[in-house]
């Protein structure tokens, strides 16, 4: 089993391994169809199985593995069809509900905050740093998503998100390509900031296209 990220602290244990899978999910390190164990992935982070069975219970919950008996829990695998209605569904979620926070009185209080994070964004892909990149990028765009009070629609964004498989992320990590979307944070920033609805639409069709190159074969971000 590839290496899933360093051996962790013992404060929010299952929080933090969730965290740890995620990343994993979503680069293709856990790799679909494969069987994994609680005690092995435990052994590898240096916890009990407690919390690493508890996280990866929680992804079976959504849909993104499967317990075995008696053996483990699988990858579930993601078809041509499944990788398409993601996008779709991701692009009809994200992009109009952005478009919503064009001049958003609660964004422009917190422009400083979201501002951070684009910056980290920048910063992570800057240093190749793939947990750090996509830890600020979940934060930036739940965040501002959570501005809207629609609790289900952040849930439903974060497991969409979770079902993206951005293959090519790791390797892609400090490129120009790369370093264009993580900078496309601040641009998206600035025209909730300056209310320019019609411009905060284009950078989001823009942002959710590269998830396709990442994914390879079918295009998403």
């Amino acid at each position: 089993m590839q290496t899933l990220g360093g051996r962790i602290q013992q404060s929010s244990l299952k929080d933090k391994v969730l965290a740890i899978l995620r990343k994993n999910l979503i680069t293709g390190d856990l790799v679909e169809g494969q069987l994994y164990s609680a005690a092995a992935i435990a052994a590898e982070l240096g916890v009990s199985t407690s919390p690493v069975r508890e996280a990866l219970l929680s992804l079976v919950d959504q849909g993104v593995m499967e317990a075995v008996r008696n053996r483990g829990y699988r990858v579930l695998p993601l078809g041509e069809r499944d990788r398409q209605e993601i996008y779709e569904m991701r692009a009809l979620l994200e992009i109009p509900s952005m478009v919503r926070l064009a001049g958003h009185a609660e964004v422009r209080a917190r422009e400083d905050e979201f501002r951070l994070l684009a910056d980290d964004i920048v910063r992570a892909v800057a240093r190749e740093d793939v947990v750090a990149y996509l830890a600020a990028d979940l934060a930036f765009h739940l965040g501002l998503l959570g501005v809207l009070g629609n609790e289900r629609l952040v849930a439903t964004v974060r497991s969409l998100r979770d079902r993206t498989r951005q293959l090519k992320l790791a390797t892609q990590l400090g490129s120009e390509e790369l370093q264009r979307t993580a900078e496309s944070h601040v641009l998206l920033l600035d025209a909730m900031v300056a209310d320019e609805p019609e411009r905060l639409r284009q950078l989001m069709v823009e942002h959710l296209e590269h998830i396709r190159t990442d994914w390879g074969s079918v295009g998403l971000g």
